[in-house]
């Protein structure tokens, strides 16, 4: 060993945790640490506890914020249909982002998220998103950049998997047609 000790997120400084969280992997990497502690000079912190559903599926109020995840987990549902029980897309914990698009267009939520643990999240509202705008606008336009690309990489990867679904499907119509010609001539058949 050299002495030197490594420091946990935990024992740095709040705004520079935060900083590394928003650049981690999960996050905004092409963001960059200076300009992520920019960035999280405009969070505020939120916690949730266990159990509390913080975000609901088509909830238009007060959908025009990001979460950072912090530290705990969080469970993103979405409903299949309006009589089903959500069906579990994923499961994030720390660093990773929740809620970008109404950040983007206040729009209502598209999925549903719940703490599984005790939570704590950076919220990044409209409000302060202008704020950063107007102060520190290269900042702002860097991470609208990363939030585009990260939904733009979201949107790949639900195109792909729309694509295979489409193929499943159109297998599973020609087994359902095939079965119901052959039922339709045993039928004909046992007249």
């Amino acid at each position: 060993m050299n002495g030197r000790s490594r420091a946990t997120l935990h024992d740095i400084k709040p705004h520079d945790r935060i900083a590394r969280l928003l650049v981690s992997a999960h996050s905004l990497t092409e963001l960059g640490l200076d300009n992520a502690r920019v960035v999280a000079s405009f969070l505020q912190l939120r916690r949730f506890s266990a159990g509390t559903v913080f975000m609901r599926e088509g909830d238009s109020t007060n959908a025009d914020s990001m979460l950072l995840v912090l530290d705990g987990e969080a469970t993103v549902e979405h409903a299949a249909s309006r009589t089903s029980d959500g069906m579990v897309v994923t499961v994030l914990g720390a660093g990773a982002l929740i809620g970008e698009m109404g950040l983007l267009d206040g729009g209502p939520r598209s999925a549903t998220c719940t703490a599984n643990t005790g939570l704590t999240v950076g919220e990044l509202t409209l409000a302060a998103m202008e704020q950063l705008v107007e102060q520190h606008p290269q900042v702002a336009a860097r991470l609208l950049m990363a939030i585009s690309r990260r939904m733009s990489q979201r949107l790949r990867a639900t195109n792909r998997k729309v694509q295979t679904f489409a193929r499943l499907s159109r297998v599973m119509q020609k087994e359902l047609d095939a079965t119901h010609e052959a039922n339709q001539r045993l039928m004909r058949v046992a007249r």
